[in-house]
């Protein structure tokens, strides 16, 4: 994982110890205007000759100025300063400086707030994975080693200070894993070896693991998770952290997707689909990644997460179109597309997460290409009641993970009915609303709460089928393949809960 080291100081940016220092920029053509602090009058002028532009993610490097650092950099905000756009501009130089020692950022931070999203860009703008490029790897330019974030004296106090580089590095390495994990192809990455890399990342952590292999998912009424990792001959794993700090009072429950290859079964994908299925355990990756970086910052919530993983392969030993499967619980599902298989292995962990009466239970998963359809690439489609999806867009936010809020009409739940089981898992005859359509399956999976019968434990569906995979140029603290989609709001939510 890299995660560089971070300081935060109030030395004046002219006197800055880095190899680089970097300045901000926002605006077009002639109506550039350098963002910086006093002592680089003489770098203003520079911004026309030099073609400088505030474009986001536009970096241009200069020549040292009467002595400052080795190297100036100007990175283009996008537009006016504000928290979002300082943190992919801190993770966008950081990133585009791969093969510098020393960075110093010099942005336009007015608070707290706006201090602790620069210093968490910078820490995620150094992630790169190489660990597969072979005879090529020594040809990677090496991630930046030290980041220093420049502020104003007065912008928080030291023991503020120090809690935001701890939850930026925390973060950092949460997000590392997941990248890690997700990036990992699909012939080392399966549901017996997440379990493994899942426990050897918790080391040291407070985390207690429990793990359900094959056998125990078939005792234990796990068909979801039994029927989509029949047809493999690496079988399928639940695997349940538990994190229990003393003195917690909520108790938020995470279910991941971890499908670790996804060939849709006997309901075989073309070809060109099957490309970058790796990525369908990107979920599972997601929730393992909030608990490390909660265990990580104690948080006094108690967080419990469920991966469940399964490699959908095509086999004589396949799960077929038209088998009826038995969920955790006692529902009965119709199998009428083996591709639709991400719904069921969330089933049952749904159902087992219920089953502990949690305060709330929100799962992630990459489901429906329906998502990428009505969402594009970079916005996760969040559904379920009401109360949890406004909190957890508010989340979204709050840390510039794009979501957005998606209905979920009545009247599509009928689609789902079947004529042998108590629900099929999709209408291979009807693809309109798939994401919705999606959720009302998940839904049927939800458990009423013990001290009010007539309502369920609230829930939200994050499907993150677009943002899970970045397959376009870097942006920002971005590059090129896994995102760890959700992590960040995860967390955040996870916070929420320890303040309630």
């Amino acid at each position: 994982m890299t995660v560089p080291v971070l300081n935060i100081s109030t030395t004046p940016a002219d006197s800055a110890a880095a190899t680089v220092l970097v300045l901000a920029a926002h605006g077009t053509g002639d109506n550039v205007t350098l963002v910086a602090p006093a002592g680089f009058e003489a770098v203003a002028k520079l911004v026309g000759p030099l073609g400088i532009s505030g474009a986001a993610d536009r970096l241009v490097r200069l020549p040292a100025v009467a002595g400052i650092a080795d190297t100036l950099a100007v990175i283009g905000l996008g537009g006016e300063p504000t928290t979002d756009r300082l943190r992919s501009a801190a993770g966008s130089a950081i990133r585009q400086l791969a093969g510098v020692e020393h960075v110093a950022l010099a942005l336009p931070i007015a608070d707290v707030t706006e201090l602790s999203a620069v210093t968490e860009g910078a820490a995620l703008g150094t992630y790169s994975f190489v660990d597969y490029r072979g005879a090529t790897q020594a040809e990677q330019k090496s991630a930046v080693e030290t980041v220093t974030v420049l502020t104003e004296a007065g912008t928080g106090t030291e023991e503020e200070h120090l809690a935001i580089i701890a939850r930026a590095a925390a973060v950092a390495e949460a997000v590392s894993l997941v990248k890690d994990l997700v990036n990992t192809p699909a012939n080392d990455m399966y549901p017996a070896s997440m379990v493994t890399a899942a426990t050897q990342a918790a080391e040291g952590l407070p985390l207690e693991f429990t793990v359900w292999d094959e056998e125990a998912l078939a005792t234990d009424g796990f068909g979801g998770l039994s029927g989509v990792g029949q047809g493999s001959t690496r079988g399928p794993r639940l695997l349940k952290i538990s994190y229990s700090p003393e003195g917690a009072t909520q108790h938020l429950a995470l279910v991941g997707k971890g499908i670790t290859f996804d060939t849709g079964g006997l309901s075989l994908k073309p070809a060109n689909s099957m490309l970058g299925m790796k990525f369908d355990m990107a979920g599972a990756a997601a929730v393992l990644g909030t608990l490390t970086a909660a265990a990580e910052l104690n948080l006094p919530v108690r967080l419990t997460g469920w991966l469940c993983l399964a490699e959908n392969m095509p086999s004589g030993s396949a799960i077929r179109p038209g088998d009826v499967i038995t969920i955790r619980g006692g529902r009965t599902v119709e199998v009428t597309n083996t591709d639709a298989e991400g719904r069921l292995v969330l089933a049952d962990g749904l159902v087992a997460a219920g089953e502990e009466q949690p305060d709330a239970i929100v799962d992630i998963a990459t489901l429906t290409g329906a998502a990428l359809v009505a969402l594009g690439d970079r916005y996760m489609g969040v559904l379920g009641d009401d109360a949890l999806v406004e909190s957890v867009i508010a989340n979204s936010k709050l840390v510039g993970e794009p979501a957005w809020a998606m209905p979920m009409p009545a009247e599509l739940r009928g689609i789902l009915n079947s004529n042998v089981a108590d629900i099929m898992n999709a209408n291979v005859g009807n693809r309109n609303g798939g994401m919705l359509v999606a959720a009302h399956f998940l839904k049927e999976f939800t458990t009423p709460r013990a001290d009010a019968p007539e309502t369920t434990i609230p829930w939200a569906h994050l499907d993150i089928a677009g943002p899970a995979d970045n397959g376009g140029s870097a942006y920002g603290f971005t590059g090129n393949g896994a995102t760890a989609s959700g992590v960040r709001l995860l967390l955040s939510l996870a916070e929420e809960y320890s303040r309630r």
